[in-house]
C-alpha cells in the first residue's frame, strides 16, 4: 500500500527551494543531509517515496544548481568506510562525482576540510585535479564552534579557500556525517559577505519530519536509524518561543543553534532564522497521503533496526560493553508500543524452526500470505525460502520440485570436492542460477523465475544469521530481512 505522494513531493519541494533562493537575493547554500542516492530508509518508512526522489528533485533545478562535495581530511587519512556501501569516503566522493555528472548535474568542486597537510589528502587532491575537479582546503579553527569572534575573522573563516561558484543554488553534500558541510556553508557566507554578495543558508534534511508529533512512528523510526549516533528528537524550543507553535527537530541542530545564530549575526549583523526549524526546507510531511500505512511501515523499521543492532553485537561490530544501541532501540519499541513479535514473519519463522527442529525462515508476501522455508540436505534456509515464495506467487504446487536433485548434486560436488567447501547446501545465488538453467526446458521454472520482482518490499525473518552471499541476494531482490542473533555454528539440531 502507498502512503506517500512522490510526485507531489517533487513538485512542492523544488518550489520551496526556489522560494528560499529568492529570499536571499538569488544565492543560497543548501546543506544536504542524508542520502541523495538510494535513500532506502525514507522509502521504507514512507511507502511511495522513491529512493532517488531527492536526486530527481535536484534534477528539476539542475540549470540553477551546482554541487560542492565535502570530505574531512582525517576521514581520508583513516580510510573511513561507508558501512552501507562498503567503500571508503574518498572512493564515495569519486562515485558521487560520477553519478552527478552522468545526470548532467554540475559538480563545481570538492572541499577538503580539517586540512593540516595530511599526505593521503594531498594524494587525493592530485587525483581529483587529474579528473578536472577543483579542490579547495578548509582548516581547523581553534575553539570551533564556540569562539565566535575568532571564527568570524580573517584568522578564522578568512583563512579558508574561497570556493568559486556561479549558480544561484549551491548544494553542499558529503559522503557521510562529520565531513563539515555546515562549516563550509558558513565559511562561504563570510567570504561572500566580504565581496558584497548577500547569500543565504538553508538545510535540507528529510528526518525528523518537523510537522509530525514528536513520538510519531516515522520520527521514532528516524531515532532508530540513528541510535548508534545517540540522536534524539526534541521539541524545538526556539520555534516554540518565537511562534508559539510546536515543531520537531533533533538534538544536534537544537544544541548548535545558539552558536549558529551568533555566527550568522557576526557575519550579517542579524539572523533571519528564529529557530533551527526555520532553517529547514523539508516538505515531506505535506506529502503523506495515508498516515496509518506510514505508521505501520515505520514500526517495521524500528524492529528491523533492533535486530540489526543485535547482529552487530554478536558479530563484534557493536558496543558489547554497555549495549547502548540495543537499549535505545528497546526503549523506542516501547514508545511505539511494539515488540519484535510485531512482525508476523518473526513469529512464523520461530514456530517453523521449533516444529521442524532446524533453522527456518519466513517471508510475508504482498497479499499477506506467509511462506516458510527450512534447512534440508540440498538447500540452505534462505534458498528454500526463495523457492517456496516464488512457487506460491506463481501458483505452483509446493510438492513440485522446481530444481531436480540431478541439477543440484553437481553443484554440491563442485563446492565440497573441488572448492574445499564444508557446507553442501546451496546458497541463494546458487539456487537462483540453478533455477535459471532449468528454466530453459521447464515451464514451471520459467514461471517461478518471473515472480522474483514480486518479492520487492516483502518482509522476511531468519532464525539464524545469514551468510554474506544470502544477505546480498535479499538486498538485490528488495526483501527486508532480519535475523535472530544466532550464528549457524551454534545450532544444535
Amino acid at each position: 500500500m502507498i502512503g506517500f505522494d512522490n510526485e507531489q513531493y517533487l513538485r512542492i519541494q523544488s518550489a520551496q527551494i526556489k522560494e528560499r533562493i529568492a529570499l536571499f537575493e538569488n544565492k543560497l547554500y543548501l546543506e544536504f543531509g542524508g542520502k541523495l542516492f538510494d535513500d532506502f530508509h525514507a522509502a521504507r518508512v514512507l511507502p511511495g517515496f522513491q529512493p532517488d526522489s531527492k536526486l530527481k528533485m535536484l534534477m528539476q533545478l539542475k540549470n540553477d544548481a551546482e554541487i560542492v562535495i565535502v570530505i574531512n581530511a582525517d576521514d581520508i587519512e583513516k580510510n573511513k568506510m561507508r558501512a552501507d556501501l562498503g567503500i571508503t569516503y574518498d572512493a564515495d566522493v569519486i562515485r558521487l562525482i560520477s553519478e552527478f555528472s552522468s545526470r548532467d548535474l554540475k559538480v563545481s568542486s570538492v572541499v577538503v576540510t580539517h586540512y593540516r597537510g595530511q599526505g593521503a589528502a594531498d594524494v587525493f587532491r592530485k587525483r581529483l585535479e587529474g579528473m578536472g575537479i577543483h579542490v579547495y582546503h578548509h582548516y581547523t579553527i581553534e575553539g570551533y564552534p564556540s569562539n565566535v569572534s575568532l571564527i568570524d575573522s580573517e584568522e578564522g573563516y578568512g583563512k579558508n579557500d574561497y570556493i568559486r561558484t556561479t549558480r544561484p543554488l549551491v548544494v553542499v553534500t558529503a559522503p557521510g556525517p562529520g565531513s563539515g558541510k555546515l562549516a563550509v556553508c558558513l565559511s562561504q557566507l563570510y567570504h561572500d559577505h566580504k565581496r558584497g554578495i548577500k547569500a543565504g543558508y538553508a538545510k535540507f534534511e528529510t528526518f525528523p519530519i518537523w510537522n509530525l508529533p514528536l513520538k510519531h512512528p516515522i520520527n521514532l523510526a528516524y531515532e532508530a536509524a540513528t541510535a548508534d549516533l545517540n540522536d534524539v528528537n526534541m521539541i524545538d524550543p526556539f520555534h516554540l518561543e518565537a511562534y508559539g507553535k510546536t515543531a520537531v527537530n533533533y538534538n544536534r541542530d537544537i544544541e548548535t543553534f545558539p552558536v549558529l545564530n551568533a555566527l550568522l549575526e557576526g557575519i550579517f549583523g542579524e539572523n533571519r532564522y528564529k529557530s533551527p526549524t526555520d532553517m529547514g526546507v523539508n516538505m515531506a510531511g505535506y506529502c503523506i497521503t495515508n498516515d496509518e500505512v506510514c505508521c505501520e511501515a515505520s514500526r517495521h523499521e524500528i524492529v528491523r533496526r533492533y535486530y540489526a543492532a543485535l547482529e552487530k553485537q554478536v558479530t563484534g561490530f557493536g558496543d558489547s560493553e554497555n549495549n547502548g544501541e540495543v537499549f535505545k532501540l528497546e526503549l523506542l519499541m516501547r514508545q511505539a508500543k511494539i515488540t519484535p513479535d510485531f512482525r508476523r514473519v518473526t513469529v512464523a519463522a520461530r514456530e517453523k524452526a521449533e516444529s521442524a527442529g532446524t533453522a527456518a525462515a519466513a517471508i510475508e508476501l504482498a497479499d499477506g500470505t506467509i511462506v516458510c522455508g527450512k534447512n534440508s540436505d540440498l538447500l540452505g534456509t534462505s534458498a528454500a525460502l526463495l523457492l517456496n515464495a516464488v512457487k506460491q506467487l506463481g501458483g505452483i504446487g509446493h510438492d513440485l520440485r522446481l530444481i531436480p536433485p540431478s541439477a543440484i548434486e553437481p553443484i554440491q560436488e563442485m563446492k565440497t570436492k573441488y572448492l574445499s567447501g564444508h557446507n553442501p547446501r546451496l546458497h541463494t545465488d546458487e539456487v537462483l542460477i540453478a533455477l535459471a538453467m532449468v528454466s530453459n526446458e521447464d515451464e514451471n521454472a520459467r514461471l517461478a523465475m518471473s515472480q522474483l520482482p514480486e518479492l520487492r518490499g516483502c518482509q522476511a525473518h531468519s532464525t539464524v544469521l545469514l551468510s554474506e552471499v544470502d544477505r546480498k541476494i535479499f538486498k538485490k531482490l528488495g526483501v527486508d530481512i532480519t535475523c535472530e542473533p544466532v550464528p549457524k555454528k551454534n545450532l544444535r539440531f
